[in-house]
């Protein structure tokens, strides 16, 4: 039998727009004995590692890629062109006037031109949804594979209505742009447009000599979880479901199905499956997450230290003569004393402290750390005392990272970092909210743009909340949902009660 793989598959990080979670994906596909899976979120990468480390532990391919949004304007156009409903449903044919695009990693240079691509979408581009547009494609094309996408594509939805000049036109651009590498997609999603397309990309396939391919633009795992993605798209949109008449549900088929399945409806062209897995075989992107010696690989930006001295050096003599004055301030302002015996054990724990920094490799971590800190104080902005595990480190309290003395208090150096169980280092940093992007725009101008990022924060449907959301989309009456919700136990307590039993067994 051929094999098959999944190339147009949205995970949970199509926030709101998929229900497939990633640990449930794997252990279907390889109950499918499936040897590789794809990822193409909208418009984002969020999902990249956590997808790649999960595929491997299940002794799986990953393929990694994304459906972008494309602004045929440009992505500086601002106007009707990519509206809040543009991703009501996967199957129905978009409001708004961006165009989809299924781009797939090749190898390094495509995972890197890939990322610059989604980062642009959001920092240059964003506008409802992250936009690219054809500029940066043709910018950043080497090493990736692209696919005509869903019915928002742009070959697909100027097939769909017939005007096959243009799709030519486009067709011919992405071929032109990607040789060897892009592919006209179908699928067998029950959608009478689809049926359509798939005809006309059969003929346009072999008057312009270009491959097909075989996807099911999965957004829930099983076939019967359709209804609970209509009522995840209603959550998103925040209609209720009587109220998405024109977008609900008229195809169970955009599920992960199986190759065997996915084997008979393409019974038509074979073609179109056996592609899957020559991608698949012209994949090769791996991670590096560790050196040869088996080291972990960390990329810090770097830190210059004054002419003459290494990061190490510094670090020590910035410590000692920060150590030195936190003891006289204590002296002069608090009116402590600090016998000889006293004065051993911090210089000991600072010796020791600063011995581990070094062999882990965070020297320069601490230096940068203090530096837009010592930044934001000499310049009047203010900035917390330090929270979390970070407090227990004598060094930052000496480098003025922190503002407790931990061995006054007790805090413990190791709770921090530990050679025994690597990891890397963490300061919670508070500054002032209104001052904050002085900060930002100090270490972006000091260590450059490519080195600084903001972290993103993923909420999660918590039981009690999805039950109100879901009555909510029903149609429910509010007072009846709030009973309901009131009986579904906190996930502190669900959590209490699995510990419990695991403890009686």
């Amino acid at each position: 039998m051929s094999e098959f793989t999944h190339l147009h598959l949205h995970s949970q990080y199509s926030l709101l727009e998929s229900s497939i979670r990633l640990d449930e994906l794997f252990k279907q596909a390889c109950e499918f004995k499936m040897n590789a899976v794809g990822l193409t979120d909208h418009g984002n990468m969020f999902g990249a590692v956590d997808f790649y480390l999960k595929a491997k532990k299940y002794g799986l391919k990953p393929i990694l890629g994304c459906e972008v949004y494309i602004a045929p304007g440009g992505r500086a156009l601002r106007g009707n062109t990519g509206s809040a409903d543009d991703e009501i449903a996967p199957y129905a044919i978009g409001r708004s006037g961006l165009q989809h695009l299924v781009l797939l990693v090749q190898n390094e240079v495509g995972y890197r031109n890939l990322s610059k691509l989604v980062s642009a979408g959001y920092l240059e581009g964003f506008y409802y949804r992250p936009r690219i547009d054809k500029e940066l494609l043709a910018q950043h094309a080497e090493g990736l594979i692209a696919t005509s996408a869903c019915l928002k594509g742009e070959v697909t939805s100027s097939a769909l209505i017939g005007d096959m000049d243009r799709a030519r036109e486009a067709a011919l651009w992405y071929k032109h742009l990607f040789p060897g590498r892009f592919y006209l997609e179908m699928q067998q999603n029950g959608l009478h447009q689809q049926m359509l397309i798939n005809e006309r990309f059969q003929e346009l396939a072999e008057e312009l000599d270009l491959p097909l391919l075989a996807t099911a633009d999965c957004h829930y795992l099983k076939q019967e979880d359709a209804l609970s993605q209509e009522v995840l798209m209603s959550i998103q949109t925040g209609q209720k479901m009587d109220d998405m008449s024109g977008s609900s549900l008229v195809s169970r088929e955009f599920y992960f199905k199986s190759k065997e399945t996915m084997i008979q409806e393409f019974s038509f062209c074979p073609e179109a499956i056996e592609n899957t897995q020559k991608i698949v075989e012209s994949c090769s992107f791996d991670f590096e997450f560790k050196d040869k010696s088996g080291k972990k690989i960390y990329h810090f930006p770097k830190f210059e230290p004054p002419q003459g001295k290494s990061q190490q050096d510094y670090l020590v003599q910035l410590s000692t003569t920060g150590l030195k004055q936190r003891l006289e301030e204590s002296t002069q302002y608090h009116q402590k004393t600090f016998s000889e015996d006293d004065i051993k054990k911090y210089n000991q724990r600072l010796e020791k402290e600063l011995g581990i920094i070094n062999s882990m490799g965070f020297t320069g971590y601490f230096l940068i750390v203090q530096d837009f800190i010592g930044y934001a104080k000499t310049n009047g902005i203010p900035v917390g005392p330090g929270r979390g595990s970070g407090a227990g480190s004598l060094v930052a309290y000496a480098l003025r990272i922190t503002e407790l003395d931990p061995i006054e208090h007790g805090l413990l150096f190791e709770r921090f970092l530990n050679p025994e169980r690597v990891s890397l280092p963490d300061f919670d940093v508070d500054f002032c909210m209104d001052r904050r992007p002085e900060v930002i725009e100090y270490v972006s101008k000091k260590y450059g743009t490519d080195c600084v990022a903001q972290i993103i924060t993923f909420g999660n449907l918590k039981a009690r909340g999805v039950t109100r959301d879901v009555g909510r989309v029903m149609g429910m009456a509010a007072q009846d949902v709030d009973k309901i919700a009131k009986l579904v136990p906190e996930e502190s307590t669900l959590r209490s009660e699995k510990l419990l039993k695991k403890s009686l067994v």
